[in-house]
């Protein structure tokens, strides 16, 4: 700190804190905005480097990104918004058309590499049960029921 301190910075500038997906190259894929990313610190020593910016008198700017975030199983905001719906604690914070004629309250994801038939004849899709409770899986991919 006092090094930028005598090059003349006033504020350091910081890409998204925020727990993002594993190894994320950026931070802008957040799966929890609630929780510092550990890859990039704990919420320790951003206190202990927010103290010591202050004591220089210099400033931190935070990138938030509250527009961004993974639409992702790692995610436990998407993850209730999948398994709740409209009734989710957090529907409010993403923008889903809950109630269009092809939705009723439910949402509709792009993920199947080929329509539903062909993707169930050829058994992409599988159902498993996981300490949450009764999924969906597709390769990768698991979904909650």
């Amino acid at each position: 700190m006092d090094y930028f301190r005598q090059l003349g910075v006033g504020d350091l500038y910081f890409s998204p804190v925020f727990q993002a997906r594993a190894r994320s190259p950026h931070g802008y894929d957040v799966t929890n905005p609630g929780q510092f990313n550990r890859e990039v610190g704990t919420e320790a020593e951003f206190a202990e480097l927010s103290a010591g910016l202050r004591a220089r008198g210099m400033g931190l700017l935070l990138d938030i990104v509250p527009n961004h975030m993974a639409a992702s199983e790692d995610n436990p905001w998407w993850r209730d918004i999948l398994e709740h719906g409209p009734a989710s604690v957090a529907a409010r914070f993403f923008d889903v058309e809950w109630y269009t004629d092809d939705c009723n309250g439910r949402i509709v994801l792009p993920v199947l590499g080929q329509d539903l038939p062909a993707a169930l004849a050829a058994h992409e899709l599988q159902l498993a049960y996981r300490e949450s409770g009764l999924v969906l899986t597709y390769y990768a991919r698991t979904f909650p029921l």
